[in-house]
């Protein structure tokens, strides 16, 4: 029997909607969620993009935040069909010689990669935090109004480490090789190399690979989607899709209303005016996906055997990429790219023999060009042949991006740049980024802390915020 009153209506089953919609129902309150699309995953799905039997992820494709997530690692998601596997390495960092740099599972193999002059400084980096990672990561994602840090002194010392810019940070490395591969770190997120906190992006990046690497989803990232959406309805939490949301009068009676969407859509849908007005949205991504009739030719070794690529042949060229797309409104001559090659660990994600190949470099946001040909002739460079391996592609600039996900505004995948204070304090500069200007109504997508990223923790958070209202009344 439906209750005449829910205690909590989430909006948008994206993974940080499902997380706190879990949260909430793990703790006997009743809870419904909301989708727009015919099914869940927000930034976390699988489709046939390309040809029958090739499944691609629209969005995110490799988690190293997902599988270190305190989140998700609190939730039985394996007896859900989650499973997490491996490539022999978790990224690879080419360069036009035909070497490269990595980041294992091993320090001493990613720092051996950097060269003799930077291994002793890559070991000192990670050295202080890899001990307790499972604890700074906790305390990184949470917020003092949500969760007191449980090492303090990490905390503090990560902070000094990492709350300069990455540009600052990389002064410990004196050759390419490094520089290369953590200023590649950085741009997963978008974010120009000398904001602020952008040495912490990076530093993240790194210790999660040591820590626990960064796998694919068996079957693609859906399945982090449907083991979440499992769950909930094991809960006793009911998930309606095709169900798309304009106002809160299109949703039932309840104590409280958790959206997993842009602050922009928030204020339209609850009617907050301009409360968001100063949120920033932050470059967009051209995104393509290939079936391919074999593995990418990489001419260094080690990509062959990563799950992640990233494409920049120098801090300069990455650097000129992310300032082209971010600050000067032009898509760049050189984009720097992430690829990841998800059937190098899952080969049922494509028929045998065959490969799914996943890959994009950032543009303006609402950028309306094409990217292909410039993406391919960084691909070349690399992997000499790669287009002779192309069966089929599909290709999506911020047009489709935003289509495919209401969350990414102007094609921003982010949900809100990621640069400036709005990095670390987003949406607004507040202590309760959770809570909104209606006492019911909260939010938990990635424009909230800890920020982008299939990890949950967005909603996570935003779940304690709403079960301590909800017990108060």
């Amino acid at each position: 029997m439906v209750p005449s009153m829910l205690d909590a209506v989430v909006v948008g089953a994206g993974p940080n909607g499902l997380t706190a919609a879990v949260e909430l129902a793990r703790r006997g309150f009743s809870v419904a969620l909301f989708e727009a699309r015919s099914t869940v995953g927000g930034g976390a799905r699988t489709e046939e993009l390309t040809l029958p039997g090739f499944r691609h992820d629209p969005c995110s494709a490799a988690h190293p935040l997902g599988i270190n997530s305190p989140a998700f690692r609190a939730l039985p998601l394996e007896r859900y069909g989650l499973r997490w596997l491996h490539a022999d390495l978790p990224m690879a960092h080419p360069f036009p010689d035909g070497s490269a740099a990595v980041l294992a599972r091993s320090v001493a193999e990613t720092a051996a990669s950097f060269g003799p002059r930077d291994a002793g400084a890559y070991r000192r980096l990670v050295a202080p935090f890899l001990p307790r990672w499972d604890t700074l990561i906790r305390d990184f994602m949470s917020l003092p109004s949500t969760a007191l840090p449980r090492d303090p002194l990490t905390l503090a010392r990560f902070g000094l480490a990492g709350l300069p810019p990455a540009t600052a940070l990389m002064r410990r490395f004196h050759d390419e090789r490094a520089q290369a591969l953590f200023s590649g770190l950085v741009a997963h997120v978008m974010a120009p190399l000398n904001g602020l906190a952008t040495g912490a992006i990076g530093l993240v990046f790194a210790l999660a690979a040591h820590a626990r690497g960064w796998p694919v989803a068996e079957g693609g990232s859906q399945s982090i989607s449907d083991a979440l959406a499992a769950y909930l309805k094991d809960l006793g939490g009911a998930v309606h899709t095709d169900y798309e949301v304009k106002r809160l009068d299109d949703l039932p009676p309840a104590r409280a209303y958790v959206f997993d969407t842009s602050p922009t859509a928030l204020a339209r849908i609850a009617g907050f005016g301009g409360y968001y007005d100063h949120y920033r949205y932050g470059p967009s991504v051209f995104k393509i996906d290939y079936a391919l009739d074999g593995p990418v030719p990489w001419t260094a070794p080690e990509a062959r055997i990563a799950g992640t690529v990233q494409i920049g042949a120098s801090r300069a060229e990455i650097a000129d990429a992310l300032r082209a797309a971010s600050r000067e409104g032009r898509a760049p001559e050189k984009p720097f790219m992430i690829t990841v090659q998800p059937s190098v660990a899952d080969p049922t994600r494509a028929p045998e023999g065959k490969h799914v190949f996943w890959t994009y470099g950032h543009v303006p946001n609402g950028w309306d060009g094409d990217l292909t040909d410039a993406i391919e002739r960084q691909l070349e460079r690399f992997a000499p042949g790669f287009r002779d391996r192309v069966l089929a592609r599909a290709t999506a600039g911020p047009a489709e991006m935003a289509a495919r996900n209401a969350n990414y505004v102007g094609g921003d995948i982010a949900c809100g740049a990621a640069s400036g204070l709005q990095l670390l304090l987003r949406p607004r500069l507040t202590a309760f980024p959770y809570r909104t200007p209606h006492p019911a109504v909260f939010l938990c997508s990635s424009a909230t802390p800890p920020g982008p990223g299939v990890h949950g923790m967005s909603g996570h958070n935003a779940a304690k915020a709403v079960w301590r209202r909800l017990r108060q009344r």
